[in-house]
């Protein structure tokens, strides 16, 4: 028999909690550095093509960019608490 096939599939943690304090640290693997950097280079071709002409655009860009970034690391990092240093 196969227990394999019971077992709930791990999740690959693409950003770590941060050892102190609530959130997350720097990306662990490829994947979150690819997601990370390219969510950086968004970020700023938006200040460049977008802030200049139209101010509130880019709040609201800026204000898409965060939520694409936290429902990123809600799916893709450890569970979020408050973390003391110990495991």
């Amino acid at each position: 028999m196969n227990h394999q096939a019971h077992e709930p599939e791990k999740r690959k943690i693409w950003f770590p909690a941060k050892r102190y304090g609530w959130g997350w640290g720097p990306p662990c693997c490829w994947q979150g550095w690819v997601f990370f950097l390219t969510w950086l280079a968004a970020l700023v071709a938006g200040l460049w093509l977008i802030r200049p002409k139209h101010l509130v655009a880019f709040l609201i860009y800026d204000l898409l960019c965060v939520v694409v970034l936290f429902v990123v690391l809600f799916l893709k990092g450890e569970k979020p608490r408050w973390r003391w240093g110990g495991k």
